[in-house]
């Protein structure tokens, strides 16, 4: 059983965008938590931890292995560690932080939570409206909250992990192709039938990568080569910032390879004696 943990792949509304795997890609093998959210609704680490933590007892039930796959970190890292417990955020305060422009709320995060300030991008919206949300609605900062976690399975399985860490250029080569054949895909009529739906613009379907690109395209912002241009760079540096995330946070014991053809004969050797199958 094949367990989907790309935080884009869950939602019905990038199966393009997201290059969420089609029925020929599955070949006949379970697929689950692919396409399972409807783009109005947000998709929280926690609640993909939870699903998740579901569909591993199914599979596991069944005699069967979960094999997860994607590169959402913060996913992974819920499931396994598990996350400080955050208390509801007050619905006015919320409203008030999510009306400041970036700037203004990075200046008021900067008095109320400094510590946390410190640590964030100064454009990054939706970390700095998040941790201003939590100090302006409990009293406490950030950190406070996340010094505890809970609902880990870490210790509870055991676990063959592989990280993908392809030659940059390489990288950043099909980082280009991707959004291309995504274009040619139809990722157009796809972002069309997303901003019909009227969803609020930090939703994070509407935050995906190309859906921003292509809707400054449909709205004739930009042109459709700046378009390209735009979603392509999009792409690479997120892919930058995943890379640099699983060659540095994982445990340094994690196998790492850099070819995704690569025959890890020590790695599979123990996961098939694991199956049975030697």
């Amino acid at each position: 059983m094949v367990i989907n943990a790309d935080s884009a792949q869950v939602y019905r509304d990038l199966r393009i965008l997201s290059a969420r795997p089609t029925k020929e890609d599955m070949r006949g093998i379970e697929h689950r938590l692919f396409g399972i959210r409807d783009g109005a609704q947000p998709c929280s680490a926690v609640d993909w931890a939870t699903d998740a933590r579901r569909e591993i007892a199914t599979a596991h039930s069944e005699g069967a292995v979960p094999i997860l796959v994607g590169g959402t970190g913060l996913y992974i890292r819920t499931l396994l560690d598990g996350i400080a417990p955050m208390p509801p955020i007050d619905p006015a305060v919320r409203e008030e932080v999510r009306a400041f422009k970036v700037a203004d709320a990075y200046a008021a995060l900067l008095v109320e939570d400094p510590e946390r300030a410190a640590a964030l991008n100064q454009a990054d919206t939706t970390r700095i409206a998040r941790a201003l949300e939590v100090v302006r609605s409990t009293g406490q900062p950030l950190a406070y909250w996340q010094a505890h976690r809970e609902g880990g399975i870490g210790e509870a399985i055991e676990l063959f992990p592989l990280i993908l860490l392809p030659e940059r250029e390489r990288l950043y080569e099909r980082c280009d192709l991707r959004f291309t054949r995504m274009i040619e895909g139809g990722a157009i009529e796809e972002v069309e039938a997303l901003l019909a739906r009227d969803l609020h613009p930090l939703t994070p379907v509407m935050r995906a990568i190309g859906v921003p690109e292509i809707a400054s395209l449909l709205r004739g912002e930009q042109s459709f080569d700046e378009a390209i241009m735009h979603g392509r760079q999009a792409t690479r540096n997120y892919a930058k910032r995943q890379y640099t995330w699983f060659r540095n946070q994982p445990p340094e014991q994690w196998p790492r390879i850099a070819n995704e053809n690569s025959f890890k004969a020590d790695l599979f050797e123990t996961l098939f004696r694991y199956l049975g199958l030697t």
